[in-house]
């Protein structure tokens, strides 16, 4: 899985899904070790899918094997291994209506063959995510706010037919308002992560969904997203413990401004696009397994990419979240993850890896033209994560 060896990286973590959950064998995930690679019994039928897929393989016989583990497991190297046991059932949080090309998330899925199941609002309140190791959240808004695109599309057919659907959605749920059904959908995510599930987010269910946590009991929209009023003082009411990963932000006000908080840096980011990439942090794989699985890649620089949400200012990052990836020179994070209960949570800031500024009905990305893209393998380095067989942080 390093730079030289692998020609398709994105498809050989859709292969060792593959193997956990068509044949239930066992992988081994070597850390740092070539980029991350992985280790497996050979098997004809392997070989065969491998080369299917289009992804390189290396045979090894039992001496080779022996050597290569010894050499990971000693104190003077950075590697570790980790037990790939069980192939994690997967959720996908997006309307029924959305085009599964709107989302980086179904994309990588996709393109590397590991199944998914779509959920929404009913699901979800109907206790659904019950039965997934893994959920994934839509580019949503939990804010009721219908991603602040009020200013620029206010007159366009798409957004006012998507307000007039989701209001009709939230009354059939028996909500009032869409503030009040998003907020109680982010109640349930909330508990289905402290019950022990992992949540993984990117671009604006990163910020949004910490916003209506915090925000829970108090009105934060104006008029033109829910029909009244918001609370007086909405500011100083807001309960920064209640949230996972954010505090101490400051909420936009303007409905015109198409920004949520201060958490996100997009309209603040003075970064030319040739020079905006941002840096993984390394840990000890032996001491600090589960960000170095996040974390693994055949590159340690990342290129950035825009988003709704695109990075997280670091001073609002909260003190016992881990930011695996940020760009020092600029004070922002890009990549966070953290516990909350008994489950895992990793934000992603931006929309798309290998689509830099990502506009309403832009194509979709060809991941036939990125099959190594470093962006791309940490949200799947997230979809096998539950697969791993967990040692508690020491640090």
């Amino acid at each position: 899985m390093d730079a030289e060896g692998q020609k398709n990286h994105l498809k050989a973590y859709g292969f060792v899904y593959w193997v956990l959950n068509t044949h239930q064998q066992e992988v081994k995930w070597l850390l740092n070790y070539q980029g991350g690679a992985f280790l497996l019994r050979t098997d004809d039928i392997f070989e065969k899918e491998c080369t299917i897929r289009g992804v390189n393989y290396e045979i090894l016989n039992d001496a080779e094997v022996i050597l290569i583990l010894k050499d990971i497991n000693s104190p003077s190297k950075n590697q570790s291994e980790v037990i790939l046991k069980k192939a994690p059932k997967i959720a996908v949080y997006t309307p029924p209506d959305n085009l599964p090309w709107d989302d980086a998330v179904t994309l990588a899925l996709t393109y590397a063959e590991i199944p998914y199941e779509t959920i929404y609002d009913e699901e979800v309140l109907n206790d659904a995510l019950l039965v997934y190791d893994w959920l994934h959240l839509h580019h949503e808004d939990f804010t009721g706010q219908y991603g602040k695109f009020y200013a620029s599309y206010k007159a366009t057919p798409w957004y006012i037919n998507q307000k007039r659907a989701s209001e009709a959605y939230a009354k059939r749920l028996s909500f009032e308002k869409v503030s009040e059904e998003k907020l109680a959908v982010a109640l349930k995510i909330r508990d289905y992560v402290v019950g022990g599930g992992f949540m993984f987010a990117m671009c604006s269910a990163t910020d949004s969904f910490d916003i209506a946590l915090s925000a829970e009991g108090v009105d934060i929209c104006e008029a033109m997203f829910d029909g009244d009023p918001s609370s007086p003082s909405y500011q100083s009411k807001l309960d920064f413990k209640k949230t996972f990963a954010f505090s101490d932000f400051i909420l936009e006000r303007n409905p015109n401004v198409y920004e949520f908080s201060s958490i996100d840096l997009t309209s603040k980011r003075k970064i030319p696009k040739d020079i905006d990439y941002f840096e993984l942090t390394e840990y000890s794989a032996k001491w600090d397994p589960i960000p170095t699985m996040l974390c693994q890649n055949h590159t340690t620089i990342v290129k950035g990419f825009m988003g709704q949400t695109t990075s997280f200012n670091i001073s609002q990052v909260k003190k016992n979240v881990l930011i695996m990836g940020k760009n020092e020179q600029f004070k922002e994070a890009r990549y966070i993850h953290g516990v909350k209960g008994r489950g895992f949570f990793t934000f992603y800031g931006g929309h798309d890896p290998e689509d830099y500024q990502h506009f309403v009905g832009d194509p979709k990305t060809d991941l036939e033209l990125h099959p190594n893209s470093p962006g791309y393998r940490l949200i799947l380095n997230n979809v096998l994560f539950p697969a791993a067989q967990k040692k508690k942080r020491k640090t």
